[in-house]
């Protein structure tokens, strides 16, 4: 039980899961926008989605990050204490977290409806996409 909750702690670590918590209001205010239109009625089921999506998505793109990045943590002191490159989670493992993430956020888009669904995959390639925007732009 101790090594499971470590092993739970180690991942929430990998991907910053307290900042998820932070980011958490951005995708609230977007829902609380739309189903303030009058054609539209408010879901706990749809918000519950709504926010397993924003996790799923986020999970996959800070692991991604933190894949791609891991030869310049290994380097950076202050990074270099990082759970890849200190080796507390393989690499093999950091990929099969982002795989399960992605994985569950496309299947968690069919539960919204069809047009999520099919742009789930444009979704995911943004988010993964973005970590290795900072190797072309300073922005």
């Amino acid at each position: 039980m101790i090594t499971l909750f470590r092993s739970v702690k180690n991942y929430l670590s990998f991907v910053k899961f307290s900042h998820t918590i932070f980011a958490m209001p951005f995708a609230l205010i977007g829902f609380s926008l739309a189903v303030s239109k009058y054609e539209y009625v408010f879901s706990i089921r749809l918000l519950l989605l709504i926010l397993l999506c924003m996790i799923f998505a986020r999970n996959a793109a800070m692991g991604f990050n933190r894949v791609a990045d891991r030869r310049f943590d290994s380097l950076n002191p202050r990074t270099k204490n990082r759970e890849i490159p200190a080796g507390i989670i393989g690499l093999k493992a950091a990929t099969a977290f982002i795989i399960i993430n992605a994985a569950l956020f496309i299947i968690t888009t069919a539960f919204i409806n069809r047009l999520t669904l099919f742009l789930s995959p444009v979704d995911l390639l943004i988010f993964l996409g973005y970590s290795m925007t900072k190797r072309i732009t300073s922005l």
